[in-house]
């Protein structure tokens, strides 16, 4: 069996519509995950229809591929943001 291809479909109201900043990170709507990318796709654009009047409400599709043991040794690359 290959490798799970997850993804997970999140948003949320932004602090400006030009960034990805969250407004409130507790206020974030975790869609879900899903086993595949047109599943994530699908759910991701249902719920950006929803919310198409509110320009700051914007939704993603994180790939979730690379699922790691918190308890695990990481090198300094595999660290968010570095």
């Amino acid at each position: 069996m290959g490798q799970q291809r997850l993804h997970l479909v999140f948003g949320g109201e932004l602090v400006d519509p030009t960034k990805s900043a969250f407004k409130d990170v507790n206020d974030i709507h975790v869609v879900g995950i899903f086993p595949d990318y047109q599943s994530a796709f699908d759910a991701w654009k249902a719920e950006a229809q929803r919310t198409v009047d509110n320009a700051h409400m914007r939704y993603f599709i994180a790939h979730l591929h690379r699922l790691r043991d918190e308890g695990a040794e990481t090198s300094s690359t595999e660290e968010l943001g570095s």
